[in-house]
């Protein structure tokens, strides 16, 4: 299901949120309950975009609870809602794209399997 994003803010963080995925292994793109473009890897959600009435973009990743505490720190980055407690980060309106695009790489080799994040690995250390 394609979901019809209102903001170009939105808009061109899905963009770049899909550029990144697209180069992780096994790596789909859903549309949840809520209306959340959601980002996983056989069956475990590494990244979750949504957009609020206003047409503020925001961004969820998973991530680990030392991460979690280091980021939210940094200006921009919050303790995502309801899920938090697991160590997911959150940011609205993203600008940084380089450090977002590691982070959703890190995001996604918490969730991958072993084998994938072993495939992954073995691509990027073939790249260079």
């Amino acid at each position: 299901m394609e979901r019809q994003l209102k903001s170009p803010n939105s808009i061109n963080m899905l963009q770049n949120v899909r550029r990144i995925c697209a180069g992780l292994p096994e790596a789909e793109e859903l549309v949840d309950g809520f209306g959340h473009s959601v980002f996983k890897v056989r069956g475990k959600s590494f990244v979750m975009m949504g957009e609020v009435d206003n047409g503020d973009a925001n961004l969820s990743f998973k991530s680990d609870r030392e991460n979690q505490e280091i980021l939210t720190r940094q200006e921009g980055f919050y303790r995502t809602p309801y899920i938090g407690q697991h160590g997911w980060v959150s940011i609205k309106n993203p600008q940084q794209w380089d450090e977002l695009g590691d982070l959703l790489q890190e995001a996604y080799l918490r969730a991958a399997p072993k084998r994938l994040v072993r495939l992954f690995m073995d691509e990027q250390e073939s790249k260079g």
